[in-house]
Order: C-alpha cells, then sequence, then structure tokens
C-alpha cells in the first residue's frame, strides 16, 4: 500500500461532508458516517442500503479495492431509520439488570443495522454517569461500573454476533473512552477531575469487560482526565488501553475531537495520532475549517518529517483492515438483502417490549393502587407525554436532539397502549392538560421531559416541569386515584408530583413499544426495574466535583417496588435523610 492508500483507511468522513462522492476513491477512504443528522434522503430500510451501497461502489474503483465500512449510532435501536425498533435508552436498560435480554435487543439492533449495509454501530456508551445534570445520562445504564461491565459486554456481544461467519453482526464501538461520565458538575466534554485509581475502579471496568467479550472499536472521549484531553493522553490510549489491556481493535475519534487539541490542525493530527488514535472522524469537507483534503495532505507531511512514524501509521491500517476482514467485508461488502424485511419486525418489537416491561421502576404505590382494573368504568389519561412518541423515544431518534410528536419510526404511545389493553366496555378519556377529570374512577398522568442529546441536554435544574406539576394539581382537587408515569432519561426532582400521586412509576425513555407500560400498569407483568442510580430529593444534593447524592437520596441505587407485599417490605425507600450513599 502507499502511503495515500494507508492514510485513507484512517480517514472516517461524514456523509455531508462528501461534496463529491468521487473523493471517496480519490483519497482511498476507508470509512463513511452519517452523524447525528446526515441521513440519505430516503430514510427507509432500502433507501438506506441503496445509499450505503453507492459509497461502497466508490471504493471499488481504487486500485486495491479495499471496501469501507459505514458507521453510525445505532445507540438504541437503528435510530435513524423509518420503520425501525426504538428499544429503551441504556438507563432503562440498566433498570433490567437482565444481560441476556440486553443481548437479545442488541442482536435485534445489529440485524436492523447490518439490513441497511451499515456495519458499523457506535455502541455500547459504557460511561459511568456520576452527575444526573449530564446531558448523556440516558446514554448510560447507570452510575455503577458493574452494570456497565455486565451490560456493555451483553451489548458486544449483541451487536457482533460471530464476526465473519453472521452477515447481520456488526461491529461494536465501546464508548467514551475514558470517564466521560465523571465530568464536574456533569459538563459534556467537561474534565474529571479524579486520582487514577478512582479512574480505574470506576470507569475503566466497563471496557476491560468489553475487550474480553472481543469489542473491535473503542470511541475517544472529548472530554478530559485531570485538564488533558482524551485524545492526547498518550498513557490512556497507548500504555493503558492497548498496552496493559491488549486490545487490539480500532481506536476512533469522537466527531472533529482532535480539532479540540489546539489552534494548530497540522500539530493536533501529530498528537491525536502519535497518542494511539487509528481512525479520525472528520466531519467537514471542502471548503471548511479542518477539512479532510487537509487532514489527507497534512498527516502525509507529518510522515515525511518523521513527526509520526512510519511503524505509528502501519499498526492503524493493520487494524482497520483486520476488524474488515473479520466482518467478512472483501467477501461479502454489499446489503444482505434478505435482511431488510425484518426491520421493524414483530420479533423485534416484542424484545423491545419485553425490555421496557422489564425497565419499569415502581416507586410508590399507596395501598395497592396499581395494577389497574382493565374494567373500570371511566379512566383519564392525562398529560403532554402520554400521547407523544418522540417524547418516548428521546434524542437520538431520527434527528440528533429528538423531537416530540409523531416521529417516523412508528410505534405505540402509553395513550394507544392503555386503550389497547382495557376492556371493552371501559372509557378511556384524553386530557392533555387534567382537565375534566371529575368523576372518573382514576387518571394515568404521563409527564416527561422535552427530547436532548449530547451538549443541549445539560441542565442545572432538574426539578419537573411547572406545567407537567400543575396537571397533577388539577387532577389531586378531583380526589381521584392518580398513577403518574415518568418519562425521562435521569432521575428528576419530583417534589409535589411524589406526594400528589398514589402511584408512580419510572419508565426511562421506552423507545416504540409503549405497549410494555400498560403491561406494568395493568398487571400484565409484575414490576421487577430496580433503580441503576440513586434518586436524589433536592438538588442541593449534588455536590460540584462529582453529582454524588450525600446523604438524603429519595430512593437508593437498587430500590424498586412489587406488587406483593414481601418485596415492598425489602425495598423501603430511603426518605429519613440518615443514609450516606456512594453514587447517585
Amino acid at each position: 500500500m502507499s502511503l495515500e492508500e494507508k492514510i485513507g483507511q484512517m480517514m472516517q468522513v461524514d456523509a455531508n461532508a462528501l461534496t463529491n462522492k468521487a473523493d471517496i476513491k480519490n483519497y482511498f477512504l476507508g470509512s463513511v458516517l452519517s452523524g447525528g443528522n446526515s441521513d440519505p434522503a430516503d430514510i427507509t430500510a432500502r433507501g438506506w442500503a441503496k445509499a450505503v451501497e453507492e459509497y461502497q461502489a466508490w471504493a471499488f474503483r481504487t486500485p486495491l479495492k479495499i471496501p469501507l465500512i459505514y458507521g453510525i449510532d445505532a445507540v438504541h435501536g437503528h435510530n435513524n431509520v423509518k420503520g425501525a425498533v426504538i428499544f429503551p435508552h441504556n438507563i432503562g436498560l440498566g433498570a433490567t439488570r437482565n444481560p441476556l435480554l440486553v443481548e437479545q435487543a442488541a442482536r435485534a439492533t445489529a440485524k436492523e443495522v447490518a439490513a441497511t449495509g451499515v456495519r458499523w454501530a457506535f455502541a455500547p456508551c459504557i460511561a459511568v454517569a456520576q452527575n444526573p445534570r449530564w446531558g448523556r445520562t440516558y446514554e448510560s445504564f447507570g452510575s455503577s461500573p458493574e452494570l456497565a461491565v455486565s451490560l456493555g459486554a451483553a451489548t458486544v456481544r449483541g451487536l457482533q454476533g460471530q464476526l465473519g461467519t453472521d452477515s447481520d453482526s456488526v461491529l461494536a464501538c465501546a464508548k467514551h473512552f475514558l470517564a466521560d461520565g465523571g465530568t464536574t458538575d456533569g459538563i459534556d466534554e467537561g474534565d474529571t477531575a479524579c486520582d487514577e485509581a478512582t479512574l480505574r475502579k470506576i470507569h475503566l471496568p466497563g471496557y476491560e469487560a468489553a475487550i474480553k467479550a472481543g469489542v473491535g472499536s473503542i470511541m475517544v472521549s472529548f472530554s478530559s482526565w485531570n485538564g488533558i484531553k482524551m485524545s492526547a493522553n498518550k498513557y490512556l490510549l497507548t500504555d493503558l488501553l492497548k498496552g496493559e489491556l491488549g486490545f487490539q481493535g480500532i481506536l476512533v475519534s469522537d466527531w472533529a475531537a482532535i480539532d479540540q487539541l489546539s489552534a494548530d490542525y497540522k500539530a493536533d493530527i501529530e498528537t491525536g495520532i502519535n497518542a494511539g488514535l487509528d481512525v479520525i472522524m472528520l466531519p467537514t469537507g471542502p471548503g471548511e475549517k479542518n477539512n479532510y483534503q487537509d487532514f489527507a495532505r497534512l498527516l502525509k507531511e507529518l510522515v515525511v518529517e518523521k513527526r509520526v512514524s512510519q511503524t505509528r501509521i502501519d499498526d492503524a491500517v493493520r487494524r482497520v483492515l483486520h476488524i474488515k476482514f473479520q466482518l467478512g467485508l472483501f467477501e461479502e461488502p454489499f446489503t444482505d438483502s434478505r435482511l431488510t424485511d425484518g426491520v421493524g419486525s414483530p420479533e423485534h418489537r416484542a424484545v423491545a417490549r419485553e425490555c421496557v416491561r422489564q425497565s419499569v421502576v415502581l416507586l410508590k404505590n399507596t395501598n395497592g393502587v396499581l395494577p389497574l382494573s382493565k374494567t373500570l368504568n371511566r379512566l383519564v389519561v392525562a398529560g403532554r407525554a402520554a400521547d407523544d412518541l418522540g417524547m418516548q423515544c428521546g434524542g437520538w431518534t431520527i434527528d440528533w436532539q429528538g423531537s416530540t410528536g409523531t416521529v417516523t419510526t412508528g410505534g405505540t404511545t402509553v395513550l394507544a397502549a392503555i386503550r389497547n389493553t382495557v376492556a371493552a366496555g371501559t372509557q378511556v378519556t384524553f386530557s392533555p392538560d387534567g382537565s375534566g377529570a371529575a368523576g372518573a374512577d382514576a387518571a394515568v398522568v404521563v409527564i416527561g421531559e422535552t427530547p436532548y442529546a449530547e451538549m443541549k441536554g445539560d441542565r442545572a435544574d432538574l426539578r419537573l416541569d411547572p406545567a407537567d406539576l400543575a396537571v397533577i394539581e388539577r387532577l389531586k382537587q378531583t380526589g381521584i386515584p392518580i398513577v403518574t408515569v415518568l418519562i425521562s432519561g435521569r432521575p428528576l426532582i419530583l417534589g409535589a408530583a411524589l406526594a400528589d400521586s398514589q402511584a408512580l412509576l419510572a419508565v426511562w425513555l421506552p423507545g416504540t413499544e409503549g405497549q410494555g407500560v400498560a403491561d406494568v400498569i395493568f398487571g400484565d407483568y409484575q414490576p421487577t426495574g430496580k433503580l441503576p442510580c440513586c434518586w436524589p430529593q433536592s438538588m442541593s444534593e449534588l455536590s460540584g466535583a462529582a453529582g454524588l447524592v450525600e446523604n438524603k437520596s429519595l430512593f437508593l441505587y437498587g430500590f424498586g417496588l412489587g406488587y406483593d407485599k414481601s418485596d415492598k417490605t425489602k425495598s423501603r425507600a430511603r426518605l429519613n435523610g440518615n443514609h450516606k450513599a456512594s453514587a447517585f
């Protein structure tokens, strides 16, 4: 291989940056990705497959005909595809405590990803979130390294399947190395300030488990450790990850992450590659700052000037080619069309529904108001989230930041699920603001967070939206039992919502299969979910350094009621402020 061909294998260019697809051939590109909002015009499974195959065809116009590997953030299902199944975000899966189920969900996701020609999924996120103010908390399985270990490894196994054997296996990518969940104040892309012993104890175990599970790629975080950007940290990337832990796969940068190292792009490339990065994610094209053409030119200069060694280049390229061989891309680089009809299949939706059922955490159930009877005379469903599929799915759903309302994935809202479940004679009335509920037998009010993703999701104040509290207050005035269903990507400060509700369910971001929520409400499934993190009573409990709940957690890590009295007795919440919690 020529130096230019090798450098091409180290480049992953965003689809929107490629103004000319011929640049795949011209620059010998080894990888293309679709970032948060760089989808093809046709986002059906067949539309995606056609688009990816067009990119792949350009790779076969190069002399060596090395196939592309296409990457995407399939973080809770193939979430940028019309009609795909959207699974609960990771924090909900953390509440299941069920690695076998999580592996099933990842296997279904892999089938849907591979059905579109994409073979690299940027998942799982195995951050150990220490502060719920962080806008990516829902991408974490929870605040405990044990969850990252068991569920992260399960996701890797499910996504990758039998590499080289299964046509529906995709390359997993553990992210974001290292300690992105521990930044001060929960600030995205911030600084994790701790000693190395703490770094290894809390944030490293998930990666050790992922490597043992055979993960083929790891994405490096935007964040810093004690002031040093991860993309520049040779000790962590090369000495620890590749040396001590023996990681043999690809280290890929995050979106233009090396650009944050300094104002000198050439120096940034030198620093990042020498630190251990093998593939650089490049989201800018011709005429833009730090574009992929400049990257190719500058890295070649760095090698000629001996500022980056040929040995370092060869190591990176061997890793890339080895993965492509493992995936079978040289033998079959194009989409297995037999998979395409399986996108959004009933079988995959059944797995997602089971994930939802097992993720629901029952936080309160006064006098056994739950499960509700299916034969009530009249049931009021209230709240802005009750009939909003976008709120159920959250961020990273079609759009990078997600959206409210109807999303093109299709699915079942909580309101629709309730109507599917009750007896024929039960009247279900929907009142978004909670008005007109007098005389009903009970009310189910569905509240929660407006969708968000990284950067825009950071919040200084985690109190419930006043409009949501107003709905509950309006229902309270009627005197009917209130069942509150909270849709959120993290624990929120419940305030009066907890006191004014007879029952309260945390359902996280359940995705498209809202029927799983109704299964718990009406007793078709007995709640088994356990909190993947502590639940604070107030914002004052979150310390600035790491966001730990210091001494007054409302509900402890692992808390979750069931419908039987013995389970309630065993899992009492700490309401008296006497418990010292170790993590949020």
